[in-house]
């Protein structure tokens, strides 16, 4: 049993230290100056008040049992640790170092005091297990005679293999980049998530049995009904990854790009392959469009890259700081985190809406612009070429029903020479997959699924953003172990597998990406 008086001896939250800004943007290695086993670690993990109703469970879609192992921490016994938490979490090491922990947000300490630091007991006891020897393969004891295939290899993919391999079936992985991991690997930037945590995972898992094919691209090397006629069972876990594009006038001009087109190419060259796009921010002026968490990735990026100025524009106003009224506990709240990256360097602009993009030849003299009855910007050309000088931008502020309205006579231009749309995905890329195997999608585009993960299609499932929608890497893994429960079934019309949500769940409430 915990402390029962341990959130009254500790009432103070102690954060590990980031490396000094200054320093850290000279490189790409890791943030954190701390990080694992600390000196108040196990003082920290005594806060947790065993709760009656633990609400931090419901905040998490996987089910983490993180009472427990937060007391297993408090009394350093890390094996067991290791144990309790990998029982519902594959990849502790990416939740605890990426998740915006919806868990400490329902924490019930959190009504009075600093929530319980869950995330931080997450990443120590993985790292624990990593050191010490706790984290082995787990290969099955029989093998069954049923194949499956699975498409893409973000965290809901990884995840879902994982589970089936243990499960004792053959499972082979398809990736269309040359490594593994997905946006974790390409998409994430190296000083938020070392990309030596995606390959010790990876090794390990080849060690259970699954296969990985990569530089394979289903569609296209192989089409999607010839991969269905060779497995028993298809997952496609290919995620979101048609971009929200902001089409304003000048959108065609050059040096205007998709995060996910600058953030890959950054990661490539850090590990040593050529980039695909070219785009590099070094003594540019760059401004990001979106103020997610993406956005903030391109403010770091950009700053270790060079940049001369790099300005974030946020469509919405600034996050309260204290959690709102419409937003009550244990509800994730949109509340405003710096990350490090802000701390780092480059300029917020929150109410601020992007309304066109500046050529070579557009900018007056006084950097103004006037708005047509269309709300529009005047004054831009159909068809001119050449390359992004600067974004047009208007305030915006919500009228009395909660519509955004533009204010007049804040219009202004930012001096850009690198533009980076960061507002989000619509929907997964499924133009190959509805012409070889299709299936039925949402009203948003998702591939349609059951309760239970499947498709339209017999023997097809689909987990992960790619029938979500643009969610979080918690929500990912759980996917991928309740698809991996739900193809278990479908082979053998039961399951011992673990389904910590079905496909139709929801959060308590979303948090922004």
């Amino acid at each position: 049993m915990s402390d029962p008086k341990g959130f009254l001896k500790v009432r103070t939250r102690h954060e590990a230290s980031n490396r000094p800004a200054g320093e850290r943007i000279r490189d790409w290695k890791d943030v954190h100056a701390q990080s694992g086993f600390q000196p108040w670690t196990k003082e920290q993990a005594a806060r947790c008040m065993d709760c009656g109703t633990p609400f931090c469970m419901t905040g998490c879609p996987l089910g983490n049992i993180i009472p427990d192992f937060n007391d297993l921490v408090r009394q350093g016994k890390w094996e067991e640790a290791y144990q309790r938490l990998s029982m519902t979490n594959n990849f502790p090491e990416v939740t605890g170092l990426i998740c915006p922990a919806p868990c400490e947000q329902a924490c019930v300490l959190g009504i009075h005091q600093p929530a319980t630091m869950i995330k931080a007991d997450e990443q120590t006891i993985i790292e624990q297990a990593w050191q010490y020897g706790y984290v082995r393969p787990m290969p099955p004891q029989r093998l069954t005679d049923m194949t499956v295939a699975i498409v893409g290899s973000g965290p809901a993919g990884l995840a879902c293999a994982q589970q089936l391999t243990r499960a004792g079936h053959t499972v082979v992985v398809y990736e269309r980049d040359e490594e593994i991991g997905g946006l974790m690997r390409y998409g994430i930037p190296s000083f938020k998530l070392d990309k030596h945590l995606i390959d010790r995972r990876v090794e390990q898992m080849e060690a259970e049995g699954t296969v990985f094919r990569t530089n394979t691209e289903i569609g296209k090397d192989i089409a999607w009904d010839e991969l269905r006629s060779r497995y028993d069972a298809v997952v496609v876990a290919i995620g979101s990854g048609v971009p929200r594009d902001v089409p304003v006038p000048g959108r065609d001009l050059d040096g205007i790009h998709f995060a996910m087109e600058y953030l890959p190419d950054a990661n490539r060259r850090c590990e040593g392959k050529d980039p695909i796009h070219g785009i590099d921010a070094r003594g540019k002026k760059v401004v990001v469009i979106g103020g997610g968490d993406t956005g903030s990735d391109c403010l770091g990026t950009a700053i270790r890259q060079g940049a001369t100025s790099v300005t974030v524009l946020q469509i919405n106003p600034k996050e309260p700081s204290a959690r709102p009224d419409n937003q009550p506990w244990p509800t994730y709240a949109r509340l405003y985190q710096q990350t490090t990256s802000m701390e780092e360097g480059g300029t917020y602009e929150y109410n601020t809406d992007t309304v066109g993009f500046v050529g070579l030849d557009e900018v007056n003299a006084n950097g103004r612009f006037n708005l047509d009855d269309t709300g529009l910007a005047c004054g831009f050309v159909a068809g001119d070429t050449g390359h992004v000088t600067g974004v047009r931008v208007v305030d915006v502020h919500p009228d009395e029903t909660g519509v955004r309205q533009r204010v007049s006579g804040t219009e202004r231009i930012i001096d850009a020479d690198l533009v980076l749309i960061s507002t989000g995905f619509l929907h997964p890329d499924t133009d190959t997959l509805l012409d070889q195997l299709p299936v039925e999608l949402d009203g948003r585009g998702n591939v349609a699924r059951g309760r239970k993960f499947e498709t339209s299609q017999d023997g097809v499932f689909v987990c992960g953003d790619a029938g979500r929608g643009q969610s979080l890497v918690v929500w990912a893994i759980a996917e991928g172990r309740s698809c991996a429960s739900a193809v278990d079934c479908f082979f053998n019309g039961t399951t011992e597998l673990p389904a910590p949500i079905m496909a139709t769940q929801r959060p308590m409430a979303l948090p922004r990406i």
